[in-house]
């Protein structure tokens, strides 16, 4: 009898010793929070202004420029200046000529001889024949007119670049370009072929 009475109290301090190696605040144990975290964050898109290339194409009507600087294209503004600049000086500069040689012709059809074209010698006396003949001169007037005219297509055709150029990029600022939908390269092992293969994907994030 003392012996069963020995073996059952071993038993029970055994049982107690291997509850205690099984105690979940043990160093070997891994504690688990089980609070969950959810993020909510909405996607945000970007207002679209439907009217904002009109509005860039009329700025840059009234004003060569504006409509870049309404886009913040800034560095565009000093090109669109130098394209239209560089055509209106080659238009002023073809007029002069052209106005210089027709009034020549015009004094040499009233009977003068006293135009520049004339011609003049050391005593300061006109020439007894003209440098430039009357047939030089309506060539010279054709020729100025035609450069005048082509100067005068290349500054037009400058102010409207300049108002497709503010229109066209207010549309592609306006451009979906957000991750949420993107068409992005991959390259996927193929197993069955012991390969790679090469393709795009289509991502729809929503």
């Amino acid at each position: 009898m003392p012996n069963k009475v020995f073996y059952l109290f071993l038993l029970i301090c055994g049982f107690g010793y291997f509850s205690q190696a099984q105690n979940p605040n043990d160093s070997t144990s891994i504690a688990v929070d089980e609070k969950l975290i959810v993020i909510n964050e909405p996607l945000v898109g970007r207002v679209i202004d439907p009217l904002a290339p009109s509005k860039a194409a009329f700025y840059s009507a009234v004003l060569p420029g504006l409509g870049q600087a309404y886009n913040k294209k800034y560095w565009k503004i000093p090109l669109v200046y130098a394209a239209i600049g560089t055509g209106a000086y080659f238009y002023v500069t073809n007029t002069n000529e052209l106005n210089r040689f027709r009034d020549a012709y015009k004094n040499r059809l009233a009977g003068f001889n006293n135009d520049e074209f004339w011609g003049v010698d050391v005593n300061g006396n006109p020439n007894a024949s003209p440098r430039i003949d009357s047939d030089g001169l309506v060539r010279a007037q054709q020729t100025f007119r035609r450069n005048q005219e082509l100067s005068l297509l290349i500054t037009i055709g400058f102010y409207a670049l300049n108002i497709l150029d503010a229109n066209i990029d207010a549309h592609l600022l306006q451009f979906n370009v957000d991750e949420n939908l993107a068409i992005k390269p991959h390259i996927q092992y193929n197993q069955m072929e012991n390969s790679s293969d090469l393709g795009l994907t289509l991502n729809f994030k929503f």
